[in-house]
């Protein structure tokens, strides 16, 4: 099966590594398109989120913060990739992007939540997996 399109959902984890050595293991060709994915979580409803006035000027340091980790990653792809840094719930904005993109596969990581600590977290891999429209890697925590 050759992919055109993977989506890689990436936190700010050290975990991120271990799931971009996962879809290293892939075949990836040169005219594959690596799209790299980071979902900021507000804390805000959309309701609650003012937009008519400018966000903080401290705003934007995390952003470039994950911006320069994205784009080392990015550096050590061979093949066509894109960044895309959004806010949001991670599991709905990373299934919405899929879509988006058309991705043939989805590779998130797993932290392997357990007891009340998954039901009050939920778990963003599982319910990327029951929403996606493709195929979905889970990389489990070593």
């Amino acid at each position: 099966m050759v992919l055109k399109t993977v989506l890689v959902a990436i936190d700010d984890s050290e975990f991120s590594e271990q799931v971009l050595q996962a879809v290293g293991k892939f075949q990836l060709e040169p005219t594959t398109k690596v799209i790299l994915v980071h979902v900021v979580t507000s804390g805000m409803s959309d309701f609650e989120t003012v937009v008519d006035r400018p966000h903080a000027q401290g705003d934007e340091v995390p952003y470039r913060k994950v911006e320069r980790l994205l784009q080392a990653y990015q550096e050590k792809l061979p093949c066509e990739s894109e960044l895309e840094i959004v806010s949001g719930e991670p599991a709905e904005e990373i299934v919405r992007l899929a879509y988006i993109y058309k991705a043939d596969v989805i590779a998130i990581g797993c932290r392997g939540l357990t007891g009340v600590k998954r039901i009050l977290e939920g778990s963003v891999s599982s319910q990327v997996v029951a929403d996606a429209h493709c195929s979905v890697l889970v990389v489990k925590a070593k």
